[in-house]
């Protein structure tokens, strides 16, 4: 019995050793940490954003006169082109003044404009009575068959013919085609013609109606914004950025857009204006995106998802981003395990991505580095690799 106390002892005694010598080993060869092998491949840097889609031309049209809305014949979402009508005014008035101003020209035309003629010719044929009266008392006071008084009266008479004559020549030529009088007779009858168009309102571009402000009864004043309207085919996405992307963003790049309401029918575009100003309040800088195609489902102020490509390398040595560390600073690290001890390395980087950064000094190929930047280690500290998948890997 007690012999096999003592077995039992010894064997207890052997398993604690074990165990301790075991807790010993792991303490000097450290702790098993996930880590990352580092590898080349291709990567793509990204800039995500959220934007809204707006026309790069809007117009809003309203009436140029005063006027009472009898017809509308758009509404939201009508497509219109060139000289479609939008709304039709009320044009009593205008008809009114048209024909009065047609009226008058008539009237100049076909009998003012005779009556001269024929009130000229009078004034031609009693200038020249006068003159042969006056010719023959000239003759009969060299005769001195009449009197002086008589010949004064004949040259009179003549005067006042010729001078009737040339009045009448002047009213008779001021009413000729082409003459003052009848221009400004003209220019009535156009005047009174634009104002009576100016009460059928109509489209000057192709576009979509927005929004619409008046409904037949409504009386409209000059300047009166009757229909919201945008140009057809002239669309953008309109994306605030961070100022801190200023650097990696250019003219010209490509663009991934995702309606939110249509998550599976993305569509391209390119980075077509950068503001040149940056927003005070918010730090952020307004870039415009010119979508060509446009799809049909696009709608103003859509909210669309944006992912803008600002860089690529076709062969990069990346690191996932979690394993990044003091980037707030300034000064890029990562813990790098070299013969089963964690030392600190500053690094260099290149192209962000969206979970991996491109390194151009301070790793290469087949590293390992720690999943987790920030661990609370020492140089030097001893500890175990433990293999985890990239990211990004399948």
């Amino acid at each position: 019995m007690r012999r096999r106390t003592v077995l039992v002892t010894l064997a207890l005694g052997a398993v604690l050793a074990l165990v301790l010598a075991g807790g010993v080993a792991r303490k000097i060869r450290g702790p098993s940490l996930p880590a990352y092998a580092i590898a080349v491949q291709p990567l793509v840097q990204t800039v995500v954003a959220t934007g809204r889609v707006s026309a790069v031309s809007r117009a809003q049209v309203g009436s140029a006169i005063t006027g009472v809305v009898l017809e509308r014949h758009v509404r939201e979402g009508d497509r219109v082109r060139p000289g479609d009508i939008l709304a039709v005014l009320q044009s009593d008035t205008q008809e009114a003044e048209l024909r009065q101003a047609r009226a008058a020209l008539a009237e100049l035309q076909d009998s003012a404009r005779p009556q001269a003629h024929k009130a000229w010719q009078r004034a031609q044929t009693q200038w020249q009575q006068a003159q042969r009266e006056r010719k023959r008392r000239t003759a009969l006071f060299a005769q001195q068959a009449i009197a002086h008084e008589e010949l004064e009266q004949s040259v009179q008479a003549e005067n006042q013919a010729r001078m009737a004559m040339e009045q009448a020549q002047l009213q008779a030529r001021s009413l000729q085609p082409g003459q003052p009088q009848e221009a400004q007779a003209q220019a009535r009858v156009a005047s009174a013609r634009a104002a009576l168009a100016k009460t059928v309102i109509r489209a000057e571009m192709a576009g979509t109606v927005l929004t619409r402000h008046a409904e037949p009864g409504d009386v409209v004043q000059p300047g009166q914004v009757l229909f919201d309207m945008v140009r057809e085919g002239d669309t953008e996405v309109l994306v605030a950025l961070d100022e801190k992307n200023l650097e990696t963003l250019a003219l010209g790049q490509p663009a991934t857009c995702i309606a939110d309401a249509y998550p599976r029918q993305p569509f391209a575009a390119q980075v077509g204006l950068i503001a040149p100003r940056i927003d005070p309040q918010r730090g952020t800088v307004d870039v415009r995106l010119t979508v060509q195609p446009v799809p049909e489902f696009l709608r103003q102020d859509m909210t669309v998802s944006v992912n803008i490509r600002t860089g690529q390398q076709d062969r990069a040595v990346v690191i996932p981003n979690d394993a990044l560390a003091g980037l707030e600073k300034g000064r890029p690290q990562v813990w790098v395990v070299e013969d089963g001890r964690a030392v600190r390395r500053e690094l260099q980087l290149g192209l962000r991505g969206l979970v991996q950064t491109e390194i151009i000094a301070g790793l290469q190929a087949g590293d390992w580095v720690l999943a987790d930047g920030q661990a609370a280690l020492t140089p030097g500290q001893p500890v175990r690799v433990q293999a985890r998948k990239l990211p990004w890997m399948p």
